[in-house]
This record gives structure tokens, C-alpha cells and sequence, in this order.
């Protein structure tokens, strides 16, 4: 692959003029887009503290990858939000969130869109208090990627997507916003396709989610030795956020998921799982707790769930 450039759009997307995309939190997710948005000529700002941000200023983001090749992308970087910007990329782990948000003041944002790529399913409300309800956008994003260094990101899975929609009610002017984001980011190698249902959007990544952050945390290992050593307590796993995510607005398949399982690289891991090698803290309240408190409020049981999130550090 040629390093120097980013794999073509598909056809039927329109390239859109350069955007000014804020990404809070340059680690393996927000690091690899703000890479691939700023090689492929978008002004990208990395907001992160004082020590990375010097850092990603001076040398720029680093990535790794068989799909996107070795490359190096100049950006800006800095501790605090300043100007308006397109959109802002939200991509901290959930336990750093409250915390990372203070580098966004409400007012700086502009007109922007805030499009949080976090794991779990109730972050959109706690930002629709803080910022314009509807120009938050329900997104999710599926990737393995990650943070060796600083400024290095290694990108380790042959895929890369994101789905998101636009909150119900939203003006065209925010559907517009959001189509030309989207275009910007399926253009620079991250297909991002664009739904109508945010509840859909969320639940069809916890039905996956949930499963491979608690079972690969819980017994550490990657996919390939749950799917082999620890198959019946992850069919039944699986059975039961289908059941929840269904009842949430997201009808999923629980043996079609299965089958999607069985095409993971063997040595793909959970980023929760890399948290918790690293000694990190565990984003465990905003996807197992998540998971059990919707099923709670729908009357659904999920025995396996509750046992694993209860054997994990809180």
C-alpha cells in the first residue's frame, strides 16, 4: 500500500471541502481518525493534556497499519477547545470522560457536531445536558487499534467502520453537517455510514461489545480462546444481550452474531481487556453495568452477565 496517501472513497460518496475536526482524547481510536482525516487534507485539532499535546504539536500522530500503511500526519494539537470546529470527535475512554469534557467549553464549540465514539450506550444523554441536544450524534465505531507510544498509533484489525445517526428532530442544517462528516471520513479509509435510528445504532454494538469486553477481561484471553474454551458461556452471553438489545429498539441475531465471532482474528483482544493488562481503569459500569441496568428496567434476566460483571473489578 502507498503510505503517502489514503485508499480511494467509494465512488458513490462525494469528496467534501476540507473540515476543521476537533478529536478529544489522540489515543488508539481518536489518534488513528485524526491521522487519517489530517493526511487526507482536513485541519485536525488533538485535544489532550499538556505533555501530549506539546508532543503531537511537534512530531504529529505515527500509525501502524496493514490497511492504512506506515505513516506520519502533522497536527494541531492543544488543552483546550478555542474556535469553532465542523465536528469534534469524542474519543476517551468512558471513566475519563467527565473530566476530559472541561477541554470543550459549550460556547467554543460553535455550530459543531459532537460525535462521541464511546463505548456503552448512556453516554449521548450525559452530553445532551451539557451541549446543544441536537447536534449530538449517536455513533459507534468498530476498530482494534491502539496507543503504544506517544503520537504512535498501531492499528491491528482488517476493518474499520462507523454508524451513526442524527438525533431525532434534528435540523438539516445538522444533517447536512453530519453527511459531509461522514463523507470526510469514509473518503480518508473509514467507511461511515449514516442510519436513522441512534437506539439501533448503540444496541447493535453493546450486543457485540458486551460479550468481548466482559468474557476476554474476565478470563484473559483473546477471541480465539473464548471462542474455543469458553464457547457455551459466550452463546449464552450472547443470547442474552440480543435479548436486552432487542427490547431496546436493536433486534439482533444471536447465531449471526456467533458467526461474526468466528471471523475474528484469533488474537484480536478487547480494548477493555488491554485496559486491564495495562493496570488501567476498567470502563466496566458503562458496558456491563449498562447492560444490566437495561435489562433491569425491561424485566429481562441475565444470569451469565451479572456473574461476570460481579467477578470483575468495579
Amino acid at each position: 500500500m502507498d503510505a503517502s496517501a489514503p485508499p480511494p472513497p467509494p465512488a458513490a460518496v462525494p469528496a467534501p471541502g476540507p473540515l476543521t475536526v476537533a478529536v478529544l482524547g489522540p489515543g488508539g481510536v481518536g489518534g488513528l481518525l485524526a491521522a487519517l482525516l489530517a493526511r487526507a487534507g482536513h485541519r485536525v485539532i488533538c485535544l489532550a493534556g499538556p505533555g501530549t499535546a506539546d508532543h503531537l504539536a511537534r512530531h504529529g500522530l505515527t500509525v501502524r497499519s496493514a490497511r492504512y500503511g506506515d505513516f506520519t500526519a502533522p497536527v494541531t494539537a492543544g488543552t483546550g477547545l478555542g474556535e469553532p470546529v465542523d465536528a469534534c470527535l469524542i474519543t476517551v475512554k468512558h471513566t475519563a470522560l467527565p473530566a476530559a469534557l472541561e477541554r470543550i467549553p459549550p460556547a467554543a464549540l460553535g455550530e459543531g457536531l459532537l460525535l462521541p465514539l464511546l463505548n456503552g450506550v448512556e453516554h449521548p444523554a450525559l452530553l445532551r445536558g451539557r451541549y446543544a441536544p441536537r447536534r449530538v450524534v449517536a455513533a459507534a465505531i468498530r476498530v482494534e487499534s491502539t496507543r503504544t507510544a506517544p503520537g504512535v498509533i498501531e492499528h491491528t484489525s482488517p476493518f474499520a467502520g462507523i454508524d451513526a445517526a442524527a438525533p431525532a428532530g434534528a435540523p438539516d442544517a445538522v444533517r447536512s453537517r453530519l453527511a459531509g462528516l461522514a463523507a470526510a471520513l469514509t473518503a480518508a479509509g473509514v467507511r461511515t455510514t449514516l442510519r436513522e435510528d441512534e437506539a439501533a445504532v448503540l444496541w447493535s454494538k453493546m450486543a457485540f461489545l458486551a460479550p468481548l469486553a466482559l468474557l476476554t477481561t474476565r478470563y484473559g484471553e483473546p477471541v480465539g480462546g473464548i471462542r474455543s474454551g469458553h464457547r457455551a458461556e459466550l452463546r449464552a452471553l450472547l443470547a442474552e444481550t440480543v435479548a436486552v438489545a432487542a427490547a431496546c429498539g436493536a433486534p439482533a441475531d444471536a447465531a449471526e452474531l456467533l458467526g461474526f465471532w468466528d471471523a475474528l482474528p484469533a488474537g484480536m483482544k478487547s480494548s477493555m481487556q488491554r485496559d486491564a493488562e495495562a493496570g488501567r481503569p476498567l470502563e466496566l459500569d458503562a458496558i456491563g453495568g449498562a447492560l444490566l441496568r437495561a435489562a433491569e428496567a425491561h424485566g429481562i434476566p441475565v444470569p451469565t452477565a451479572a456473574a461476570l460483571v460481579a467477578a470483575l473489578p468495579g
